[in-house]
């Protein structure tokens, strides 16, 4: 678990590498496109680089995992850091503000904090295991405003909000929303869907295809530190770490209101 102190060191990372996004014009996006058919950008690289060097710095001798890394470790040790610089790289090159940085540490296979910011909005979004959830404003220079308490909202009885992906939204998961009573759908970018849930703006987040563990780790702490869950589809819990699958997840939800979780 981690105590505030680093905490503190890891949040003004995450807030850091939001201002550096900011400051690379347009004009030098440097985008081009990876074995997986994915964009990069100078601004992912840039974001990586400082996040993989301050969290080496307050956390000397523990793994670190990021999407842009050329190798990652088979297995990581325990505890490590689950990075992606630029989640949402799409919506960033298409002049979208719909992207965030996201940093999680994973204790025992279960990420026990997450830090979102949210460059665009200025925005900053953590949470953390026995210390609860918070939203903070960025200012230009990386500062970071009074933080302000966030909370899940219980289900409500007149029907659901569901936030879903503007770009992977598929007949699986729209039948899902269906099932469950999804009133209203928010389609949403990055894990910008998380923080949605918990700042109580939407009740569930569901992704029914595979995405990588560094998209989902520091949501899936926020969410918690919040009191909603990240399960399965099924109920059961995520774990993160396989390295030896690529660190993929195969699917997940991630519930608002703990009471809806399924009975595993």
């Amino acid at each position: 678990m981690l105590d505030r102190t680093l905490a503190a060191g890891l949040t003004a990372a995450v807030a850091a590498a939001a201002v550096a996004i900011l400051k690379i014009g347009r004009t030098a996006l440097d985008v081009r496109t990876k074995a997986n058919a994915t964009p990069v950008t100078a601004a992912d690289e840039r974001s990586q680089a400082l996040l993989l060097a301050a969290a080496s710095r307050l956390m000397p001798g523990v793994d670190m995992v990021a999407e842009e890394m050329t190798t990652r470790p088979a297995q990581p040790g325990d505890p490590f850091v689950l990075i992606d610089p630029l989640d949402g790289t799409k919506e960033y090159v298409a002049g979208s503000g719909e992207y965030t940085v996201n940093l999680a540490v994973v204790e025992a296979g279960r990420p026990v904090a997450g830090f979102i910011a949210v460059p665009a909005a200025g925005l900053l979004y953590r949470g953390i295991a026995g210390l609860g959830a918070e939203r903070m404003l960025i200012r230009p220079d990386g500062g970071l405003g009074d933080p302000e308490p966030l909370r899940t909202r219980a289900a409500p009885k007149d029907g659901l909000i569901g936030t879903v992906s503007r770009s992977h939204l598929d007949p699986a998961t729209v039948a899902l929303l269906d099932r469950l009573g999804v009133k209203t759908r928010l389609p949403c970018g990055s894990a910008l869907k998380f923080c949605r849930i918990a700042e109580g703006a939407a009740d569930l987040y569901p992704r029914l295809a595979t995405t990588c563990e560094w998209d989902v780790a520091a949501g899936h702490a926020l969410v918690e530190a919040a009191g909603g869950a990240v399960t399965s589809p099924q109920g059961t819990p995520l774990r993160y770490g396989n390295g030896g699958g690529d660190f993929r997840v195969p699917a997940f939800i991630a519930w608002g209101d703990r009471s809806l979780v399924p009975s595993a």
